[in-house]
């Protein structure tokens, strides 16, 4: 497959069942007019293989929730959150927000997510007006390969006849294309603790950019801790792996679309105690720094641990 057809392929989708669509619907939040000293919204939950909220999912639900409370012409920049307990695909998920502070320049707000009367995510995150100031960024590391030359998620996912890799292969919103190659079911090419992720919408979000900027926390789980996989030699299919997502702190510094292609690099400092770190930095196909990201998981392998 040629790279022009190998790319329209991996964007077209039955309206019917699209995935886009199925993100888009959890992240339009019900206003339930309720009111303590709080903002209450409620939202559905997307299906996932392992029965449990997609961690991506409800930190972009509590940062469209977070944005819901404050003026338009003040953009989220940075997310503090915390995964406390497992969520339950099969009940929606309440989000209460608190207006903890309103500034000449800043807000601040406080997302908390709810299933059965108890916290499973919490995060504060900041927002602030278009202000001037000292510019500049990281540059985006040079030799990478372009994303019409890797294989899409679907075509790298063929192969195995597995749930949750069909799942994975046309089920997620986003396409995924790992340099070097990804660590779905075995590690390609070297043991080191760092990757890069192409990453896009399968189809056209709306023009609301703070739909894109939520849409973009929801990618940014998909992939952050693979680098610490990646370094071990371990893929996600090792036999007894446990991973999950403990933190994720999310910094917004310039406005992108998601559903044009992001390079999403990533690497781990450190890991220990059953604990992982990875930090990423997602950039526009041209350079522009967008957006970093940091992550504290939980990884647990068969073998190296009491």
């Amino acid at each position: 497959m040629n790279a022009e057809n190998r790319d329209a392929d991996a964007r077209s989708t039955d309206p019917a069942e699209s995935p886009v669509d199925a993100m888009l619907a959890a992240l339009t939040l019900s206003d339930t007019g309720a009111r303590t000293s709080e903002d209450i919204f409620t939202a559905p939950s997307q299906w996932m293989p392992h029965g449990r909220v997609f961690g991506g999912q409800v930190a972009a639900q509590s940062v469209m929730a977070a944005m819901r409370t404050v003026e338009a012409d003040r953009s989220i920049h940075s997310m503090h959150g915390y995964f406390l307990r497992p969520g339950d695909v099969a009940q929606p998920i309440t989000f209460s927000v608190d207006r903890i502070h309103d500034g000449r320049s800043f807000s601040t707000r406080r997302s908390q997510a709810y299933q059965n009367g108890v916290p499973i995510f919490s995060m504060i995150a900041s927002f602030q007006d278009d202000d001037p100031g000292l510019e500049h960024q990281a540059a985006m590391p040079e030799g990478l390969p372009q994303p019409e030359e890797l294989p899409s998620a679907a075509e790298a996912l063929e192969p195995i006849d597995h749930p949750t890799a069909r799942f994975w292969a046309s089920s997620r919103p986003f396409d995924l294309r790992h340099a070097p190659g990804p660590v779905y079911f075995r590690v390609e090419g070297e043991k080191v603790p760092h990757q890069a992720v192409w990453l896009r919408a399968l189809s056209p979000l709306p023009e609301d950019e703070n739909l894109h900027r939520a849409a973009l926390a929801y990618a940014s789980d998909y992939s952050i801790l693979e680098p610490i996989l990646r370094v071990h030699g371990h893929s996600w299919a090792t036999p007894r792996l446990k991973a999950a997502s403990l933190d994720h702190a999310m910094w917004w510094h310039r406005f992108a679309r998601v559903d044009d292609w992001l390079c999403y690099v990533q690497e781990s400092p450190n890991a220990i105690g059953g604990r992982g770190l990875s930090t990423g930095r997602i950039f526009t196909r041209d350079g522009v720094l967008v957006a970093s990201v940091a992550q504290e998981g939980m990884v647990r392998v068969p073998g190296t641990h009491h």
